[in-house]
């Protein structure tokens, strides 16, 4: 099956937010935003951060730990009308254009993202990504428009982020600063609870032995190479988890080969799209959902979507090796 065309459909985990919700997570948001030191990566602003969640409305916490309990047959929630600017305050500046981007300083869309993030784990980057800040800009790069990262513009195949490596994030935030101007980009996700009943016996048993190898993204600088062989399809047999970048993993013979085919044509049947819009966040469980997009051209003139991308994994202690000083990051 090949992608010629974008399902529009949206996940069906949804939370819309109210006019006073709004105004009360704007509320905390902007405080945030002023709260020293202003420096989105500084512990001390994330422990800020960390207490003032507890403060966001109570149905949003009740959805966000339903979501962490079980993230349901799609593997996404979907919560809109967050506030990404402050009340009254000056416009957004333009898009970022720059490879690399991110979100030094703290803003009411660092501090949204941030806080909701906080309620399902503990944020986290990558040395090697991004400089290792742990709020990142999705913005079109020029010059990179056929690179397989955040940075490209063309097709972008469904993946688990980072799945080259073994403490990949659990939960993948994308909150909407600016929407696509032309409309074309859209968010795709496909989860496997929604693509396991369409897999054949023989290539569930194949996607489950270690028999596939997976390179890391163009955007972990400096990293080359795989990780070890594994499965597609790890864990309970009934209720896998999935494991599989279409453009960097590789199988191992050609048995695996039809069966990753067969897959990929399971999650393009299943798949949901979204063009998001800004207040929207999007979090992707990256244990049982992958992740694209659609193909959009940029205009880069300070009008091109942007997101802001935050990661959170439910473990500190599985990474504390990989965190230098006990810090977020890791090597």
């Amino acid at each position: 099956m090949t992608e010629t065309s974008v399902a529009t459909t949206v996940a069906s985990a949804a939370v819309v937010l109210t006019g006073p919700e709004r105004r009360r997570i704007g509320e905390v948001a902007d405080r945030l935003a002023r709260t020293g030191p202003a420096a989105t990566d500084d512990l001390n602003w994330i422990r800020a951060v960390r207490d003032a969640s507890a403060g966001l409305p109570q149905r949003l916490l009740a959805e966000l730990r339903a979501f962490r309990h079980d993230a349901g047959p799609d593997g996404v929630l979907l919560v809109r009308n967050l506030p990404v600017s402050p009340a009254g305050g000056p416009p957004l500046p333009p898009t970022p254009t720059q490879a690399g981007s991110v979100e030094r300083v703290a803003s009411t869309a660092a501090a949204v993202v941030t806080a909701t993030m906080l309620q399902l784990g503990e944020v986290i980057a990558f040395r090697n990504e991004k400089s290792g800040a742990l709020v990142q800009n999705v913005v079109p790069v020029p010059g990179q428009e056929r690179q397989q990262s955040n940075a490209g513009s063309e097709l972008l195949e469904m993946h688990v982020e980072n799945a080259f490596h073994d403490n990949r994030p659990d939960y993948i935030g994308l909150l909407c600063v600016r929407e696509d101007p032309s409309g074309e980009a859209r968010l795709t996700t496909a989860s496997i609870r929604r693509a396991f009943p369409l897999l054949s016996a023989r290539a569930r048993t194949v996607l489950s032995e270690a028999r596939f190898l997976t390179e890391a993204p163009p955007s972990f600088d400096g990293r080359a190479g795989a990780a070890p062989a594994h499965a597609i399809l790890p864990g309970a047999a009934e209720d896998p988890d999935v494991l599989v970048d279409f453009h960097a993993t590789h199988p191992l013979d050609g048995e695996a080969r039809e069966a990753m085919a067969e897959l990929r044509d399971a999650f393009i049947r299943t798949r949901s799209a979204l063009a998001l819009a800004p207040g929207d966040l999007a979090i992707v469980d990256n244990r049982l959902a992958v992740h694209g997009r659609s193909p959009f051209v940029p205009r880069y003139d300070g009008t091109d979507r942007w997101l802001h991308r935050v990661y959170a994994s439910l473990d500190n202690r599985r990474n504390r090796p990989l965190r230098h000083t006990a810090g977020a990051v890791l090597d």
